[in-house]
């Protein structure tokens, strides 16, 4: 089961999230996302736990607790593609703009 984590403390790291979630079952994996550019943390990973009842035992045992200042929010993480568009692609209702095609000259 994938986990998504939110309202990380910046100075949360993977081995304190793998540890928290440790205490309901075992963990495959646990990641923080960082900003590409500066490295840091940007207060949200994931943790993947092998087991569903062990996963769903977490998300109600770590959803709302404070963890390092900050109350977590923990909960089933969704894949990308499940999302609905977040505009850009031929759903976007905005219409019209982008680059006109190059001229070609003969």
């Amino acid at each position: 089961m994938n986990i998504y984590v939110g309202n990380l403390s910046f100075d949360v790291g993977e081995d304190d999230l793998r540890e928290a979630f440790e205490g309901f079952g075992q963990v495959a994996s646990a990641s923080i996302i960082k900003d590409k550019f500066s490295g840091r943390s940007r207060g949200f990973g994931f943790v993947d736990m092998p087991n569903k009842e062990e996963g769903e035992a977490a998300i109600n045992g770590l959803n709302g607790e404070e963890f390092k200042g900050r109350r977590l929010k923990v909960n089933e993480a969704h894949s990308p593609s499940g999302r609905r568009n977040m505009g850009g692609g031929r759903d976007d209702r905005r219409g019209g703009g982008g680059r006109r095609p190059p001229r070609r000259f003969s």
